[in-house]
């Protein structure tokens, strides 16, 4: 009678044969460090799909009901109605004399923390998301942006910056959202750094009649 062993033997060498032809190419065998005659497979890794879409948006100027540009009735009439903010009126309206601005500072419900709104001209030309980190995480707003808008122009780890020709979007650290339009910020710069020119230029002046 032939020997058990040899005859499983004999019915197991076909698929061996066969599972040695089906590994891939890609797996290699390496030795492993330190241990002679000892190999280990590595695989490699297949490439993460990219979330950068192949036609980006460009950067938004709108959050749910506001956007930049929005004039101060509209934007009260906005928060009395969206269910994640808790607006009181004109409590959470104040005006800013020394800057001729309006500032809208409202609590939020849910997701959003807290809102700010800085209007100049009657018009909407920053706003602020902070949103609440218990119940939202940075990666997933990140992501979501990377989705529609693409890459940022600006990464650091301060902030992340999407940017147009008229807006720029940013994701601040801990977790704040916010939406400037560029035209009437650097407006608004130029006059400021005119003011400093024109006061420094006075102060000159009155030092010259001594």
């Amino acid at each position: 009678m032939k020997n058990p062993l040899i005859l499983i033997l004999f019915f197991l060498l076909p698929v061996f044969s066969l599972a040695a032809q089906e590994i891939p190419e890609q797996i290699q065998a390496e030795p492993v460090h330190g241990e002679e005659g000892l190999y280990q497979l590595f695989i490699p890794e297949p490439p993460r799909r990219s979330l950068v879409p192949e036609h980006p948006e460009p950067a938004p100027r709108q959050f749910r009901g506001f956007y930049l540009g929005m004039s101060l009735d509209d934007l009260q009439t906005a928060l009395s109605r969206d269910e994640l903010f808790l607006f009181r009126g004109r409590r959470d309206v104040s005006f800013l004399p020394v800057q001729e601005e309006t500032l809208v500072e409202t609590t939020g419900n849910s997701f959003i923390r807290r809102a700010h709104f800085q209007l100049n001209d009657e018009a909407i030309y920053i706003m602020s998301f902070t949103l609440d980190t218990r119940l939202m995480d940075h990666h997933s707003v990140f992501t979501a942006f990377m989705r529609r808008y693409g890459e940022p122009v600006s990464l650091n780890p301060q902030e992340a910056v999407w940017e147009s020709e008229y807006t720029r979007v940013s994701i601040e650290r801990p977790l704040t959202v916010k939406y400037i339009d560029k035209t009437v910020f650097n407006r608004l710069i130029e006059e400021s750094r005119a003011e400093e020119r024109g006061a420094i230029l006075r102060r000159e002046n009155f030092l010259a009649d001594f």
